[in-house]
């Protein structure tokens, strides 16, 4: 067989498609083409089965394809260079979302010919269209952060807004939002496959004020968002006149002066033209204290705060020892010790003789606090003045009878017995109402003026009747009732029936209410500067007028300051001045509480009288419990003196270096070092300290007492200057149980004035010690001191006694005392005088004292040297006793200036001593 070698010429050029399509995924590098990629070439040998001829030139082989454009991300490969096949594939991953498709044109070439390759053919250039196709590497994201709107109540919408999330992805499939999700369950809300969220049923603003969604969003791909979106929807009331930004609590603390109630408040018309606007405000303050928020100090000394200096009887006071007649009357304790006292028809007082002591023909003034209901028909004694025996005639008494309050005056018989004005009424509506209000009457024969809350009130009738009868017969003032005697006389007024019950059997017309206050005042009116203070409230509302506003807003106060109205046409200068309106309580120890405050409004239009109806504002005012303080009396507790300054005209000075002082408590953090602050946060308690803080206020009461006998009047006094109590406008009474000094004044001039009590005994033979309480308060018993207790002893001196034992050496106690001072069983001892005085009662224990002593002494040694002889014969060795008993210097000292109660001691040097009680 012979092998035939063909050699050919490279006469033709590859062949290709003239346009390819392909399609490559993102992040793969095969590149699937339509049609394939395969270069003919007419100059490939061809082949028969039959020949073995063998081609060794390289002409119609396909050695390559060359890429022709910019920056194309792909290369072509040839496969089989005697088939022409190929392929493309990309150089890198592709991103679809950078680039989508993909356009060159490709080019194939041969091998040329020869070994070197020589006349190489090309091919025409052929278009190829590639396609990225993307896969769902992205999830949705929403435009938005937060999706806000606002809907009103009552309405049913079709969309309410629109959420919308895109994808990065860059194929429609995986690029498309299919689908959106309310993720939080049960509200009332939809929302479709485009993202419009409407609501379901209709929405109520009491309800809910605002919803709070959380929405998610699906790509066709069913990847699911990055993250949810929130949606808040806000519910708007339906346009209503109201009040807006009105806060309902509102809390005061004591001490901090004025506070703004309303400093946001603002009207809203629903845009209605309104012409003019009226508001009312009012604070009620009817169950605080007698009405509103006041001093609680005894009636006596407010009376004195507001100018009345003089005359003035207390005649419901807080139960003491000197003023013990309402005690076991019913009071009222919830007011921070503002005195009330109850009367519930069964009950009255007695006042006893010589407390009021009223002239009726000069001026005279009755005050008082009064609360009364309807009550029945009869008549009800708030107080009289009647026959304490035989008679049953009414002197002066004022009463309550079906809404009126009567006042009954009987002039004491005068040379001419005409007819004069005996009886006031005076019809008012307060007197039924069950609310607190202040009564003055001033009496100036023969007319009776009558201020209810401040306000002059004229008799609507007064009647007249004859002078009483010249009697004898003292009277008997009582409160709460009418003191009758059953003798069978007439009585020359109305009363009651008489009660069943035997402790009331002599009294009448029992009053049914309240009452505080009591006062009578002789000599002297109550003027109308006075009234008003006394009826004045420490609270109340202010406000401040703008000067922008002041001219086109009128603002009106009732007389207490409980209730104000503004007027104006201009909301917006309306609603500054609502703005300014404040709450204040000029009270240092505030009564805590409620105050509930009340708005109402009336708006008129332009075409209408009133076309707004606002409905009323309510809330309240809080007013927080104040720091109590603590008053703290301290000084010397114990001390002793001389007889002789007892006995002198100055006394002793009880409290020489007493010191008042009143702290408040409060809870405040405490300061943290730097180190431990950085550890604060995990330290979930908080530390505090407590802080006590030094404060200044008034004192209206202090007592000195005695403890244990009550005082002698005969030969012991507690006294002090008249004339220092009255520089300081305080008062003093004293009985054999102490001392009372009343008035309201600081404390350091309580302070001053209990620094000049002084104690003096004119008969100190059998005085050893005597102590003493004092205590003081503030705000009628509202804070109480402490307990402060002294107890003072007394020094008795003696003089030198011969005795007729010449074994007692005499002891050095019996000399005069020459010191200024002695120190005595702890006690520290001052200004100690000389004195010779002995006692007899002392001197009789010193005798006994000092012959016991002797006696024991005696018997003592004589018991030792009879043990000792024993001793001695007993001992076989003959030891010599080594006990010697050396009575040679033996002294005795007995100490007569023990405290009474206290054991006498006698000594004896080398001996033991023996107590005596």
């Amino acid at each position: 067989m012979s092998v035939w070698i063909v050699r050919s010429l490279n006469k033709h050029k590859p062949w290709i498609e003239t346009t390819y399509h392909g399609i490559v995924t993102e992040n793969d590098d095969k590149v699937l083409l339509d049609p394939p990629l395969i270069a003919l070439d007419k100059d490939a040998p061809l082949r028969y089965a039959e020949s073995f001829e063998v081609t060794l030139t390289k002409e119609g082989e396909i050695c390559g394809f060359r890429i022709h454009g910019q920056n194309v991300p792909f290369e072509a490969v040839v496969l089989d260079k005697s088939t022409g096949e190929g392929v493309i594939r990309a150089k890198d991953k592709l991103d679809c979302e950078l680039q989508k498709e993909h356009t060159f044109t490709i080019q194939a070439y041969d091998c040329g010919e020869g070994p070197d390759g020589a006349n190489m053919k090309k091919s025409h250039k052929a278009t190829v269209h590639i396609q990225v196709n993307d896969i769902n590497e992205y999830s949705p994201v929403f435009k938005e952060k937060t999706y806000k709107a606002t809907v009103l109540e009552g309405k049913k919408y079709d969309s309410i807004l629109k959420v919308e999330a895109v994808d990065a992805d860059c194929s429609f499939q995986f690029s498309q939002i299919c689908n959106y999700e309310i993720v939080t369950p049960d509200v009332p809300f939809t929302i479709d496959k485009d993202g419009f969220i409407k609501n379901t049923e209709k929405l109520s603003y009491g309800k809910e004020h605002m919803y709070k969604l959380t929405v998610t969003a699906y790509d066709c791909g069913k990847n699911r968002a990055s993250e949810d979106v929130l949606v808040k929807i806000s519910v708007k009331p339906t346009c209503k006149p109201s009040w807006q930004g009105f806060n309902k609590r509102i809390e005061y603390e004591p001490g901090t002066g004025s506070l703004a109630l309303f400093p946001s408040m603002h009207l809203e018309t629903c845009d209605e033209p309104v012409s003019s606007i009226r508001a009312s405000v009012e604070l009620e303050t009817n169950h605080i204290g007698k009405g509103c928020d006041r001093d609680t100090y005894s009636e006596k000394s407010l009376h004195k705060l507001c100018g009345a200096t003089s005359g003035t009887v207390e005649l419901l006071p807080a139960p003491s020892s000197s003023a013990n007649w309402t005690i076991g009357l019913p009071t009222d304790n919830g007011h921070d010790s503002d005195q009330v006292f109850e009367f519930n028809g069964t009950q009255a007082i007695k006042v006893p003789n010589g407390v009021v002591s009223t002239n009726l023909k000069e001026p005279f003034t009755i005050s008082v606090w009064m609360r009364h209901g309807p009550g029945a028909h009869e008549k009800e004694t708030i107080l009289c003045n009647s026959d304490k025996t035989d008679m049953n005639r009414h002197h002066y008494s004022l009463y309550v009878h079906n809404c009126r309050l009567i006042f009954l005056l009987r002039q004491d018989p005068s040379e001419a017995e005409t007819y004069k004005p005996a009886e006031f009424h005076w019809k008012l509506d307060q007197v039924c109402d069950k609310e607190w209000h202040h009564y003055v009457l001033n009496v100036e024969f023969p007319t009776a003026s009558l201020f209810v809350d401040g306000t002059t009130f004229e008799p609507f009738l007064v009647t007249e009747d004859y002078p009483l009868h010249a009697t004898k017969i003292e009277t008997q003032l009582t409160i709460g009732a009418c003191w009758q005697e059953n003798s069978g006389h007439d009585n020359e007024t109305e009363t009651a029936p008489e009660p069943t019950s035997g402790g009331n059997a002599r009294m009448a017309q029992f009053f049914r209410g309240n009452l505080a206050g009591l006062i009578i005042r002789s000599g002297k009116l109550e003027n109308k500067k006075v009234i008003d203070c006394l009826y004045t409230c420490k609270e109340g509302l202010d406000v401040q007028l703008p000067e922008e506003v002041a001219s086109s807003v009128k603002v009106e106060f009732n007389p207490n300051q409980s209730s104000l109205t503004v007027e104006g046409e201009d909301i917006d200068a309306f609603d500054k001045v609502m703005q300014h309106i404040s709450y204040l309580n000029s009270r240092q120890f505030p009564t805590p509480g409620i105050r509930h405050l009340r708005v109402a409004t009336t708006v008129k239009c332009f075409n209408e009288d009133a076309c707004v109806s606002v409905p009323d504002a309510e809330g309240y005012v809080m007013v927080l419990q104040p720091e109590e303080p603590k008053i703290s009396l301290s000084g010397i507790d114990h001390f002793a003196r001389s007889a002789a300054e007892f006995e002198s005209q100055e006394g002793v000075t009880l409290f020489p270096e007493l010191r008042i002082v009143s702290t408040i408590t409060r809870e405040v953090e405490a300061d943290t070092e730097p180190e431990a602050a950085d550890g604060a946060d995990d330290d979930p308690t908080v530390q505090e300290t407590v802080v006590s803080e030094e404060i200044m206020h008034n004192l209206d009461f202090c007592e000195v007492s005695v403890m244990g006998e009550e005082l002698d009047g005969e030969h012991e006094s507690l006294e002090m200057d008249p004339s220092q109590l009255k520089q300081r406008a305080l008062e003093m009474s004293s009985s054999n149980l102490g001392l009372i000094i009343t008035g309201v004044n600081t404390m350091a001039n309580y302070e001053q004035v209990l620094h000049l009590i002084r104690y003096k005994n004119w008969h100190t033979e059998a005085l050893f010690d005597r102590k003493f309480k004092l205590v003081c308060s503030e705000l009628n018993g509202r804070y109480i001191s402490n307990d402060f207790k002294v107890e003072v002893n007394v020094i008795h001196t003696a003089v030198p006694v011969e005795h007729a034992n010449n074994a007692m050496v005499q002891p050095s106690f019996i000399n005069p005392v020459h010191h200024a001072s002695v120190d005595l069983s702890g006690h520290n001892l001052v200004n100690a005088h000389q004195a010779s005085v002995v006692p007899s009662a002392a001197t009789v224990v010193i005798v006994v004292c000092v012959s016991f002593l002797v006696f024991m002494i005696v018997l003592g040694v004589f018991r030792i040297r009879a043990a000792h002889q024993r001793t001695m014969r007993d001992q076989e060795n003959g030891k010599e006793n080594e006990m010697d008993w050396d009575d040679s210097a033996l002294t005795i000292t007995v100490n007569p200036m023990e405290v009474r109660g206290e054991p006498f001691w006698c000594e004896a040097e080398g001996s033991v001593g023996k107590s005596f009680k």
